[in-house]
């Protein structure tokens, strides 16, 4: 303990904030990736006049009170608070709209990816393009708001992720790493920056609009792991660290988007390898050894930090029916008088699923709470069925959430499987779920049929994953990210890998069937979702 004070009072620490869906985490780590202390606060979008956002004024109060929670710990556990380190970053969910004017005043209230309201646009620009632009893309929004004719258009002077909002604030930089970049516009691997061909295109078919502004103008500059995106100034210490106590002049890494920092986390950057990350949201990310046959909308085309082809099978509902069935469960205990804590309550629920039938008894659910792009629903309606003849039991309850979870990406996953005949040498998970081991990663490996694997570092995720893009900034110039990783980071790390089990997979093969077939009942059931 000793000596980890004496590198927190020395500054020889890296630190890593991610903005997730419901979490904001914060690491501390050494500069072999050892993790330190963690801190974290929850937070939770909202759905206001059919928009899913969060406050401007949430987005610092909760990430200030996560990076309090991180001095927190440190102060418990070393006697001591954070003032230097030798790197910081930020990462943060992808996609979204955050538009700003010259004065830098929000225009709006910020889209998040959840969104699924950018239809015409997502069509008629992956038309444009002959390249899949997703309804979630910064781009789709953009064109959806001028479709709309919205009044704030002219008065743009940028537009940024929310990565590369945080970002800019703490450094006075508008720039954006290569991987968070590629869910804003389209990326040619070979510059690692936007498609200048796509950029042309895009103005010469806004020209009708009369907008004063060229899109790459109001666009983030692209930078790749390993350049320096500028220093936190002191606005950016106060803003960040309100007690003072944090130093200006830290460097940061390119910011990068949740999916970038799931492939550092998960060491999944060289072709061939793939990511799972499952939260609010689920997405495979599988780095290519070539580009796809054709577009599909089940699949997104994005880069590793460092540029590479990456598909992305995304869905943008995971865990939240999960976890409001469990917060249910909580409060039935509460009214007995049962105190049972957060994490216990989760660890039986899911091994209880380990006992629950292959096909989960006959049982069918759906968690969507916000609309799915690959099942073409605009809006989310979680649904839970328990025909007649079904199995009704909480082994089988539980099973079906967890099988259901992983359903709208698993159909992005069978594509690149089956009909791209994508190989896949090595996939691992990350994220919340995952957490009780040997649950999700059975029932994930076998609905694949890929065997996967998780880190110890697996509930951390992308916090972990930004402060080793952050750490590698001093290490950039004599060595690449691949080697940084497989050397100096994960040399020494153990994985727990799993098998697909057949009974499973054949029993998931069931459970899709239904799931797919029963589609139509949630479109049906939206008409009644007041």
């Amino acid at each position: 303990m000793q000596n980890e004070k004496q590198l927190i009072e020395l500054g020889r620490v890296v630190i890593g904030i991610e903005l997730g869906s419901t979490r904001i985490k914060a690491v501390l780590i050494s500069t072999d990736g050892t993790i330190l202390a963690t801190g974290g606060v929850d937070w939770e979008n909202h759905l206001i006049e059919g928009i899913w956002t969060y406050h401007q004024t949430e987005i610092w109060e909760r990430l200030q009170a996560a990076y309090a929670d991180l001095n927190k710990t440190v102060k418990e556990k070393y006697h001591t608070v954070i003032r230097n380190a030798k790197a910081l970053g930020i990462s943060a969910m992808m996609h979204g709209y955050l538009p700003f004017d010259k004065q830098g005043n929000q225009l709006v209230p910020f889209r998040t990816w959840r969104n699924n309201i950018t239809r015409d646009a997502s069509e008629q620009l992956t038309e444009l393009f002959q390249y899949p632009i997703p309804q979630r893309w910064s781009i789709a929004h953009l064109y959806q708001a001028l479709l709309n004719q919205e009044p704030h258009l002219a008065n743009i002077d940028y537009l940024t992720t929310l990565s590369g909002y945080i970002h800019w604030q703490l450094t006075d930089h508008k720039v954006l790493g290569v991987g968070d970049a590629s869910g804003m516009f389209p990326i040619d691997i070979k510059s690692n920056s936007y498609n200048q061909q796509m950029l042309t295109q895009f103005d010469e078919a806004i020209t009708k609009f009369g907008m004063p502004w060229r899109l790459e103008s109001i666009l983030p500059k692209v930078l790749v792991a390993g350049e320096q995106a500028g220093k936190l100034t002191k606005k950016g210490a106060k803003l960040l660290d309100p007690s003072g106590a944090l130093n200006a002049g830290i460097p940061l890494c390119p910011p990068e988007g949740d999916a970038g920092t799931g492939m550092i986390a998960t060491n999944c950057i060289k072709e061939k390898t793939g990511n799972i990350s499952a939260g609010t949201s689920a997405f495979a990310m599988i780095v290519l050894e070539k580009a796809l046959s054709k577009v599909y909308s089940e699949l997104d085309i994005v880069t590793t930090p460092t540029g590479k082809l990456v598909a992305m099978a995304h869905a943008n509902n995971c865990t939240s029916d999960i976890n409001a069935w469990v917060n249910l469960f909580r409060e039935c205990l509460d009214t007995f008088g049962v105190n049972v804590c957060t994490e216990e309550l989760y660890e039986t629920l899911f091994l209880q699923a380990l006992q629950g039938e292959a096909d989960c008894g006959g049982l069918l659910a759906y968690g969507f709470h916000s609309g799915e792009h690959n099942v073409g629903l605009s809006e989310g309606c979680p649904m839970f069925l328990h025909p007649t003849k079904a199995r009704f039991n909480l082994a089988n309850f539980m099973k079906v959430h967890l099988y259901t979870a992983f359903g709208a990406m698993k159909l992005g996953m069978d594509i690149l499987i089956n009909q791209e005949k994508v190989e896949i040498s090595r996939i691992l998970g990350h994220g919340g779920i995952f957490k009780t081991e040997g649950v999700a990663q059975k029932i994930l490996a076998s609905a694949l049929g890929i065997p996967l694997a998780t880190a110890s570092t697996a509930s951390n995720g992308g916090a972990w994953g930004i402060a080793l893009l952050a750490n590698f900034l001093e290490v950039s110039d004599s060595c690449n990210l691949e080697d940084y990783l497989d050397k100096k980071i994960f040399n020494t790390t153990q994985l727990n890998l799993i098998q697909p089990d057949k009974t499973v997979n054949e029993g998931y093969k069931h459970f899709i069937q239904r799931y797919k077939q029963g589609i139509s009942i949630v479109e049906k059931a939206l008409y009644l979702n007041y």
